[in-house]
């Protein structure tokens, strides 16, 4: 009696350890498939583009300034207005500069009579010398004044050169073909010297105007160049890169582009707002997929694909470069697999997947 009830006490013992048994097999057997979101992967060429806005700005722009400082009189040009090379912008009080002229003129004529007395002083000790009358010392001196007054007769006359150019000066005048993009003083002001006063865009070559970030700055110059007119989008011209900043923008960071439009006609009007599209030249072909799907645990990128038995696998891959929202993968793929675009880092390779295509 008493070995009855031991069997029947360690049999009871081993109840519990039989059910875990039991559970986990169960479970082992059981377990539920996760539900991931999966993408097809398709290769194609990795053309890539962007578009950056500006402005319609002339190749060669000048700041016209008087080369004489005055009081500005006359100002007859306006901005948007077409000038010639040749033709006047403005007009400075020329007064003082007549009465300059004035001034050598007259230092040219005493300048003139000066010299004409040194040299009737030389001629005459010239024939009192040949006859024995005068020293030799003394016809030095009338020589050397001679030559000192020819000296005085020509810087009279470079004066007078400078006066003359001068008054010429008071009058502004283009030096090129183009279009008044800008005025900068107003008659009555006074001015000085090189101080710009209106703005001169020369006719010709036309450019846009583009800032650049900094992660463009490679591929700004080897990428495809298009200009779109906001007036007139549907049109496109090509254009070529032509100057680079070395430097960025201190408080925008970015970095001024001009590209050169090619064969613009009349409807590209300075200061239009232009779109330029840069795109990047084909390269090898590459899959793009959500930023979402890559994972690194310190091994380099990779991803989990879904296999034909509905299994996660984790297969290494290469990513050439990165957008905003895509990674664009080179190798490590083929063509149809299934890639997990969410949730990557909650999953663990060889678990049973249930896939869901993602829209």
């Amino acid at each position: 009696m008493p070995q009855f009830r031991l069997d029947i006490l360690a049999a009871l013992a081993l109840l519990p350890l039989l059910a875990a048994c039991q559970d986990q097999a169960v479970s082992a057997v059981g377990a539920p498939e996760r539900p991931v979101q999966v993408q097809r992967v398709a290769f194609s060429a990795s053309t890539a583009s962007r578009e950056f806005v500006g402005a319609v700005r002339a190749r060669h722009e000048t700041d016209l300034g008087f080369r004489v400082a005055g009081k500005i009189v006359t100002r007859i040009i306006n901005v948007g207005d077409r000038v010639r090379a040749g033709d006047t912008v403005a007009r400075l009080d020329s007064q003082d500069l007549k009465l300059q002229v004035e001034s050598a003129e007259a230092e040219l004529a005493a300048a003139t009579s000066n010299l004409a007395q040194a040299a009737a002083d030389a001629e005459r000790y010239t024939s009192l010398k040949s006859r024995g009358y005068a020293s030799i010392a003394e016809y030095d001196r009338k020589q050397w004044t001679k030559d000192e007054a020819g000296g005085r007769l020509e810087r009279a006359r470079r004066a007078l050169d400078i006066a003359r150019n001068q008054l010429a000066y008071a009058e502004l005048k283009a030096d090129a073909d183009g279009v008044i993009t800008a005025t900068l003083v107003e008659p009555g002001q006074v001015v000085a010297v090189g101080q710009p006063v209106a703005r001169l865009a020369h006719r010709g070559e036309k450019e846009a105007l583009v800032a650049l970030p900094e992660t463009w700055l490679g591929e700004a110059r080897r990428a495809q160049a298009a200009v779109r007119l906001w007036s007139d989008p549907d049109r496109a011209f090509t254009a070529r890169l032509r100057e680079l900043s070395p430097q960025a923008d201190p408080v925008t960071r970015t970095y001024a582009a001009r590209f050169t439009i090619d064969d613009p006609n009349d409807s590209v009007v300075l200061g239009m707002t232009a779109t330029v599209t840069l795109t990047r030249p084909a390269d090898a072909p590459v899959a793009r997929l959500p930023l979402g799907a890559i994972l690194n645990r310190g091994s380099g990128p990779s991803v989990y694909l879904v296999d034909d038995s509905g299994t996660l696998v984790r297969r290494l891959v290469t990513v050439s470069s990165v957008t905003e929202d895509a990674a664009l993968v080179t190798s490590g793929l083929r063509e149809g697999d299934k890639v997990v675009t969410l949730g990557v880092h909650k999953l663990n390779a060889g678990e049973k997947a249930r896939t869901v295509e993602a829209r």
